[in-house]
């Protein structure tokens, strides 16, 4: 049973870091999921304070990837309007995954500013920071899903290697 709850793990972790770059799936659950498999699956294998500060790790890193489009067009001087576009953005663009995940803020971003503001120049910069956030929560989230990984593939190697 231990052999075949750690095959499924291994799948969730590979899936769980392509979905830490491709936006229609949930990488860093999808990776911790596969670590709670472990805990169970390999006794000692993972220690529940790595399990729980994991769990932080993900809950985290889930929630900034959807305000981050909005704090970082905040930061890029966008209105209140155009950070308001970026987080409906978001919302809209989990219809239309992976893409509208990428364009959604981008573009919601940029015509709330537009319509605030009437300055392309600035609206262009705005959805710009926006784009930002999405590059930078892929980054977090692969970083988190490798991380979770790591403490996962330790544990299946010695328990194979024993």
């Amino acid at each position: 049973m231990t052999i075949f709850l750690s095959i499924i793990a291994v799948l969730l972790l590979i899936v769980g870091i392509i979905g830490a770059i491709v936006p229609a799936l949930p990488g860093p659950p999808l990776s911790w999921v596969a670590l709670l498999i472990i805990y169970f699956a390999i006794p000692g294998g993972v220690s529940l304070s790595v399990l729980l500060l994991m769990l932080l790790l993900m809950v985290v890193v889930t929630l900034l990837d959807y305000v981050a489009p909005a704090i970082t067009t905040k930061w890029g001087g966008g209105s209140q309007a155009a950070v308001w576009g970026a987080t409906l953005g978001v919302f809209v663009g989990l219809f239309f995954s992976p893409w509208g995940l990428i364009i959604g803020p981008l573009a919601c971003a940029f015509l709330a500013e537009y319509i605030q503001e009437k300055n392309l120049n600035k609206s262009v910069k705005v959805a710009l920071w926006s784009f930002l956030a999405f590059l930078l929560s892929t980054g977090l989230k692969l970083v988190a899903s490798l991380w979770i990984s790591w403490y996962c593939v330790v544990p299946i190697w010695h328990a194979i290697v024993q």
